[in-house]
């Protein structure tokens, strides 16, 4: 069957490394305070121990998320993954704002990791997210990203591998905006 052309294709047949990006609708800024980002960081590392996804490092901004996770045995659970943390989080920034039914998400993109350079790369990109579209100087500044916690948690080695790769030629979707003013 052609895949289908007016939205993402989810290939999530393998187990093993995947690089997810979920963004707002219209790529509007929702995610503007610490409150909002707490709650969509918060709800994305809780859901993820729930279906058994291994997150290795995210980042949160004010309209989209990157996560570089290791699958469960059944890698078709990140659908219902993602599912529960948009209808969790958007009911709740619905509350927040005063903004009942409105729609908050849009949808996901995931790439299947098949090779360690790539691997490597992308967990360097997602952790440097911050930097990247303007919010800190240093991701390690950025508490909604796993920058600081890889520092603390990684084994220097390993930091110092994952640095030495680039990522300018990297495949993500990650067309949004600078901090802009919200919608």
């Amino acid at each position: 069957m052609p895949d289908w052309p007016h939205a993402p294709v989810h290939r999530l047949a393998d187990t093993g490394a995947y690089m997810v990006t979920g963004a707002t609708y219209r790529k509007a800024h929702r995610l503007w305070d610490a409150q909002r980002l707490d709650l969509v960081q918060n709800t994305l590392l809780s859901l993820a121990r729930e279906f058994g996804w291994r997150i290795q490092g995210w980042a949160v901004m004010s309209n989209h998320y990157h996560f570089l996770a290791i699958s469960p045995e059944n890698p078709e659970s990140l659908r219902d993954f993602l599912h529960k943390l948009h209808s969790r989080t958007g009911k709740r920034l619905n509350e927040l704002d005063d903004s009942p039914g409105r729609r908050v998400w849009y949808q996901f993109y995931d790439s299947h990791i098949t090779y360690e350079r790539s691997y490597f790369a992308r967990l360097k990109y997602v952790h440097e997210n911050p930097v990247h579209h303007g919010l800190v100087a240093a991701a390690d500044n950025y508490r909604w990203c796993s920058a600081a916690w890889f520092q603390r948690e990684a084994d220097s080695a390993f930091q110092k591998t994952i640095a030495s790769f680039k990522t300018d030629r990297i495949s993500v979707v990650d067309r949004f905006e600078p901090e802009a003013a919200r919608e």
